[in-house]
């Protein structure tokens, strides 16, 4: 059983998964995004009583908190129990685009020069984070829930504001990578 975990599963799996999922969060009337959950955090510790925005019954999140729970744990678990240890399998154009950015090639899941505790506490990780942290974050609460709430739970719920805040971040995406991130790097 180990090993079937262990192996790489075709790509069409996550879409089974991610569709039982939203049919099982629409029968019960729930909907699902990631950002909230920082939100509820936020309500649970006590913010509410300062910042109308987090005054609300976070209790009736709790659903919510314990899937990022699971989704921690579970990739916990993956990392640690079901990896092989092997490099990531790339396609050997991302190889030659990274490497043109002066980025090498991922020796185990991620690049080094991107996501090592040695550059996320160099100046310009920090930077990056700091930056890209507020991005997310401001553009979370902007555009009313993030890339998983609008892309999976918002469009399924055929809710046209979803579709135009997926869109964007389409948009943004491809900004940012063929505009920002060779400045960056």
């Amino acid at each position: 059983m180990i090993e079937f975990l262990s192996q790489p599963w075709p790509w069409y799996t996550s879409g089974i998964v991610i569709a039982l999922v939203m049919l099982i969060l629409l029968f019960f009337g729930k909907s699902f995004g990631f950002s909230s959950n920082l939100r509820t955090i936020c309500a649970a510790c006590g913010a509410g009583k300062t910042v109308k925005f987090f005054d609300f019954d976070w209790r009736a999140q709790t659903w919510n908190l314990l899937f990022l729970v699971g989704a921690i744990l579970g990739g916990f678990i993956a990392s640690e129990f079901l990896s092989n240890g092997e490099a990531v399998q790339i396609s050997q154009a991302t190889i030659q685009d990274l490497s043109a950015l002066g980025i090498s090639a991922p020796e185990g899941i991620q690049p080094e020069e991107i996501f090592s505790l040695e550059s996320a506490f160099s100046l310009k990780g920090f930077l990056i984070l700091l930056l890209g942290g507020f991005a997310v974050g401001f553009g979370a609460r902007y555009a009313g829930g993030c890339t998983s709430g609008h892309a999976i739970s918002g469009i399924s719920n055929l809710q046209l504001p979803s579709l135009i805040a997926v869109v964007g971040f389409f948009i943004g995406g491809l900004f940012t990578t063929w505009v920002l991130m060779p400045l960056i790097f």
